[in-house]
Parts: structure tokens; C-alpha cells; sequence
């Protein structure tokens, strides 16, 4: 079984697939920008990832969703909802959770099939 891992540094790598299966994490790039900013950088930045491995918004089959405040539980959802094709919402858990980066409000764990 063949392991890839896209951009791997000592940490982390930016993605890993294996058996069909992609795995990658998004946060902000602008860790100062506001709970909306920073959903729609993560989003755009899966959107990103997802090209990457050969995979897309429709085939993401489950998430982890990592925030600050449920009080942003609202804006998270209506970004979301936004950005994810009809029909296609994966399993998804969120969780309240402190991040690594105090100003990260938000983080996102993936799971994608590729093609």
C-alpha cells in the first residue's frame, strides 16, 4: 500500500492519501481575520487541497470541525452551507476546542475520496 504525502515537512504534511482516501487539515492563513474571513479562507483553501489530490467539495465523505465559540456556531454553519454542493454534506462532527494558535477561531479535519 502506497502512502503520498503532499508537501510533507517534519510536522505535518499538507495532505496524505492512501487507498483512495485523502486526509488533510486547514486553518486560516490570516489567523487576525474574523470567524467568517477565516471560515471562507479554510473553505477556500480545501477547495485548493481537494484539486490537489484529484478529489472536490462533492466527495468529502466526513469532517471534523474544531472551533473557539459556539457563539460562531451560526456563521459557521451559513458558510458551510454555502460552500458545500446540495446534496453532498459529509458526516461532521465540531467540536469546542482550544486551538494551537490563539487567534485560530477555526479549524478544519478532512476526509476526501480521490479519484
Amino acid at each position: 500500500m502506497e502512502i503520498k504525502r503532499i508537501n510533507s515537512g517534519p510536522r505535518w504534511s499538507d495532505a496524505t492519501v492512501i487507498n483512495g482516501t485523502a486526509y488533510f487539515v486547514e486553518v486560516a492563513e490570516d489567523e487576525t481575520a474574523d470567524m467568517r474571513s477565516q471560515i471562507r479562507q479554510v473553505l477556500a483553501q480545501a477547495d485548493d487541497s481537494l484539486a490537489t489530490v484529484n478529489s472536490d467539495k462533492s466527495r468529502i465523505v466526513a469532517v471534523t470541525i474544531y472551533v473557539t465559540d459556539f457563539a460562531n456556531f451560526a456563521i459557521l454553519n451559513e458558510e458551510w452551507e454555502a460552500w458545500l454542493p446540495q446534496g453532498c454534506a459529509p458526516s461532521r462532527a465540531c467540536v469546542k476546542a482550544e486551538l494551537a494558535d490563539p487567534n485560530y477561531l477555526v479549524e478544519i479535519a478532512f476526509i476526501a475520496a480521490v479519484v
